[in-house]
């Protein structure tokens, strides 16, 4: 089964944040028709691009189709084929290092020293212990060639 094309939509009155996200899909699109995916997946994403071409409500109302659309998407294709975007890892370990490392070592600071004021000194060190790590995993990631050379931005 092949992967549909995504209709261009033209007009003078052109949002820009719409083009930006129909570029953005358009591009996730030809990076995943160079992937090996299942049946299930590329019907899945069939399906996906005949909503978002069938689409006639208002252009805010398309654009958050579209991110909710990719969305789905991606999760579908990291959880079966465990494909990535590039710096997913990266994005999801920096707010995991705040949350489990910088927040308990904040709460250290901030009882051994007697001032919970230095709460705030773990978050950057969590954050930078979960850039890390996730950036690691990028790279394998990408080693393993599970990674599209596409970037998500929202």
């Amino acid at each position: 089964m092949k992967i549909k094309e995504l209709k261009k939509r033209t007009g003078p009155d052109q949002n820009e944040k719409l083009m930006k996200a129909f570029v953005q899909f358009d591009n996730l699109l030809g990076e995943l028709k160079k992937k090996d995916l299942s049946e299930d997946t590329v019907l899945l994403i069939n399906q996906g691009v005949d909503q978002i071409n069938s689409f006639s409500e208002s252009e805010k109302e398309l654009i958050k189709r579209i991110a909710k659309i990719q969305t789905g998407i991606l999760s579908q294709v990291e959880k079966i084929h465990k494909v990535v975007v590039k710096n997913h890892y990266r994005n999801l370990w920096m707010a995991l290092g705040m949350a489990s490392f910088g927040l308990p070592l904040g709460v250290a600071f901030g009882m051994s020293l007697g001032n919970m004021a230095f709460l705030g000194i773990g978050l950057p060190i969590g954050m930078a212990i979960g850039i890390a790590v996730g950036s690691g995993m990028d790279k394998k990631a990408s080693e393993e060639g599970r990674q599209i050379d596409l970037e998500i931005t929202h």
